[in-house]
């Protein structure tokens, strides 16, 4: 489980995606298990990790942190009122959905190869404000009641709708998806749903994986990200499709 944790570290660092590892492995080890403990746990040892990155990043790498704020915000609202419907109902019907709509992020960040190679922003000081905001409310949310690929869509909607590089956007995803692990713990936590003799040591390990993954996209920069993205999705469409449809 440690070493699960320290790999989910070095992908969540680069680009998001990092339950793909640490998700299922918690679900296989402990099959008899509450869904929403599972998810509290993971949470409550990644948030560690996905802190790390986003400092470290943020010395790095220049963010419109005024422009964060409602994103900010938004996130962790969404994102407990996610963590909340998880302890109420099951989110199997996202299962099948998740495959087909992380499919036509792969197609179309391969199609648009020049997609994230610059940071370009294009919006005015209110509208980028506006759309970070709705970003961040509604991957919030998802991040909440679900959670596959939360980092990854934070990302690709950063660059797409915002027309961030991939670098400044990965930087971006961390504060975003450290918000909604911040949110979501505030419900798992008062819930019982964390186990923290396992959280704590895999913790550990998810910090370390992550100071090797921020400095890995820190020194290659964003075309090396938009590589590990597309990587990590088509990774993340894979194991969401077996799911989804087992043979």
């Amino acid at each position: 489980m440690l070493l699960a944790s320290a790999g989910a570290g070095v992908v969540d660092a680069v680009v998001g995606g990092g339950g793909l590892i640490i998700v299922p492995s918690l679900f296989g080890l402990f099959p008899q298990a509450v869904p929403a403990t599972l998810l509290g746990t993971n949470k409550a040892a990644s948030i560690w990790g996905t802190g790390w990155s986003a400092w470290q990043y943020a010395k790095q790498v220049r963010l419109p942190s005024s422009r964060l704020l409602g994103a900010l915000a938004a996130a962790m609202l969404g994102a407990l009122l996610g963590a909340w419907l998880a302890m109420q109902i099951p989110a199997s019907r996202f299962r099948t959905a998740l495959p087909l709509v992380l499919g036509a992020v792969w197609l179309y960040t391969l199609w648009r190869k020049d997609m994230g190679r610059h940071h370009a922003p294009h919006w005015s000081h209110r509208t980028e404000t506006v759309l970070a905001t709705a970003i961040g409310a509604a991957i919030g949310f998802y991040d909440g009641i679900f959670g596959p690929g939360t980092g990854s869509f934070f990302v690709f909607a950063l660059v797409r709708l915002l027309g961030w590089g991939f670098l400044h956007a990965s930087a971006g995803a961390k504060r975003l998806n450290f918000a909604t692990n911040v949110a979501a713990l505030m419900c798992f936590i008062p819930g019982g749903h964390v186990v923290w003799a396992l959280s704590l040591p895999m913790a550990v390990a998810n910090v370390a994986g992550s100071a090797v993954g921020t400095r890995l996209a820190l020194r290659h920069g964003a075309g090396f990200v938009r590589a590990a993205f597309l990587i990590v999705v088509g990774a993340l469409i894979l194991k969401t499709g077996w799911d989804a449809w087992p043979p």
